[in-house]
C-alpha cells in the first residue's frame, strides 16, 4: 500500500458559501445561555466565529484531518460519527452535513470526499444524524441543520417531521446551480 503524503488543507472541506449561510443563521440564533455541538466542525471554522457567544461549544466531526485543523484553531472537538459518545445535551445543535448526491461508482477514499458525500440521494448523513441525535438535544433545544436543492428539500423536511421535529426556514441563498436552505429544527410538542 502506498503512502499518500497529505497537506491537512487538501483534506479537509474549506468554508464554502453553504458554511457562511450557516454561520450567518447561527450568529442570529446564538443566545449567551446555550450549550451548543456543532456536528461536522471541519476546520472550525463557525465554532470560532461564535465560541465567544455561548456558554460552551464542542464540535465533533469524523475526519481525523478536520479534528487536528480544528484542534491547531484551538476548537474542543471531538473525533466521532455525530455525536456517538457524547452524553451530553445541548440547548443547540448546529450541523452542514454532507449532501452531494454521489453514487457507488463516483465514490473515492478521501476524507475530503466524506465531507461531500450525501450518498444516493444526498440524504443518507441527514437521515443518519436526525435518527441519532435526539439523545443530545435537550427537551427545547433546537437544531440549525442546512439543506440543498440537490439533496431533496422537502424529503428533508418530511424524514424531519416523521422524526419528530418541526421546522421553520431561517435563511436561503441561491447559486447557479442550487439553492442552500437553513432550518431551525425543534421538537414537536
Amino acid at each position: 500500500m502506498m503512502n499518500k503524503l497529505f497537506n491537512v488543507d487538501d483534506e479537509v472541506y474549506p468554508p464554502s458559501e453553504d458554511t457562511y449561510l450557516l454561520l450567518e443563521a447561527a450568529l442570529r440564533e446564538v443566545e449567551d445561555d446555550d450549550e451548543v455541538l456543532e456536528v461536522g466542525a471541519g476546520s472550525g471554522f463557525i465554532v470560532e466565529k461564535i465560541k465567544n457567544k455561548v456558554k460552551c461549544i464542542i464540535g465533533t466531526d469524523i475526519s481525523p484531518y478536520a479534528v487536528k485543523m480544528a484542534k491547531a484553531r484551538g476548537i474542543d472537538v471531538v473525533r466521532t460519527d455525530i455525536a456517538r459518545g457524547i452524553k451530553k445535551q445541548f440547548s443547540l445543535i448546529i450541523f452542514n452535513p454532507p449532501y452531494l448526491p454521489t453514487s457507488e461508482i463516483e465514490q473515492l477514499d478521501d476524507w475530503l470526499e466524506k465531507a461531500l458525500n450525501g450518498g444516493e440521494s444526498g440524504r443518507d448523513v441527514i437521515y443518519h444524524f436526525l435518527d441519532s441525535i435526539s439523545d443530545n438535544l435537550q427537551s427545547d433545544g433546537r437544531i440549525l441543520l442546512l439543506v440543498s436543492s440537490l439533496s431533496g428539500i422537502d424529503e428533508v423536511l418530511k424524514y424531519a417531521e416523521k422524526q419528530g421535529f418541526k421546522w421553520t426556514k431561517l435563511s436561503e441563498k441561491r447559486l447557479f446551480f442550487e439553492k442552500l436552505e437553513v432550518y431551525r429544527l425543534v421538537r414537536s410538542r
